[in-house]
């Protein structure tokens, strides 16, 4: 699979098997769905983001946007992460578009 398919198995992943249907991401206004793609397409330095160079890491509690138990990175497998944070990407437009009222996204 290309990226583009691996990004929507991703996000059809997401919405079967973990729940997180148009519905669910539409209660999520406040960037969170950005900040968790954030936190998985990110490099990642002992569990910390790296930001520019590193000397500057921030960890990733001060990012995500959910509960510790919903945070799942794949530390070893860098395609994965990125998967994750294209679907989360989507997701996003997704919700955006529908508050649009683009009914297209369903």
């Amino acid at each position: 699979m290309n990226g583009v398919e691996r990004i929507a198995a991703e996000r059809g992943r997401q919405k079967r098997v973990e729940g997180y249907t148009p519905k669910y991401d539409d209660d999520h206004t406040d960037g969170q769905l950005i900040k968790a793609a954030v936190c998985y397409a990110l490099p990642k330095i002992n569990g910390a983001l790296k930001l520019e160079d590193d000397e500057f890491l921030i960890g990733v509690d001060r990012i995500w946007p959910w509960s510790e138990s919903c945070w799942k990175p794949s530390p070893d497998n860098r395609i994965r992460e990125l998967e994750k944070a294209g679907a989360l990407i989507a997701a996003e437009i997704d919700r955006l578009l529908r508050m649009e009222g683009n009914n297209d996204t369903k």
